[in-house]
């Protein structure tokens, strides 16, 4: 049985910092690609980031490029968001997904039809 497991989430100020972690059960991350989406109340859900099985490429939103960063530790089955100088609009729900392929999908790393596992979200607020 896969599971994914978000955390990390929470409230944090303007300008700060939260690193998220998925960890991952079930699945041997060394053959998935792991995107990173998100979705705020009202919004549709979407694509933030994308890393390789093997860390080689990563794709990004364009809204959080520089800010945010991928990373992944297979040996431990996780994988993290690191996220920097969060600003108004970063605030949602995090979710990890695992598509069943060594690289990313892309141009497409944004399209949630393309991962096959997900978690159940991690809740992330920014305010002052």
């Amino acid at each position: 049985q896969v599971q994914l497991v978000e955390s990390g989430g929470g409230l944090v100020q303007p300008g700060g910092s939260l690193t998220l972690s998925c960890v991952a059960s079930g699945l041997n991350l060394d053959y998935y690609a792991i995107g990173w989406f998100r979705q705020a109340p009202g919004k549709e859900r979407e694509g933030v980031s994308c890393i390789s099985s093997s860390s080689s490429s990563e794709w990004y939103k364009e809204s959080v490029e520089g800010r945010f960063t991928a990373s992944r530790d297979n040996a431990k089955n996780t994988v993290y968001l690191q996220m920097n100088d969060l600003k108004p609009e970063d605030p949602a729900v995090y979710y990890c997904a695992a598509v069943t392929s060594v690289s990313c999908p892309g141009i497409y790393y944004g399209d949630s039809r393309r991962y096959d596992y997900w978690g159940q979200g991690t809740q992330v607020t920014v305010s002052s």
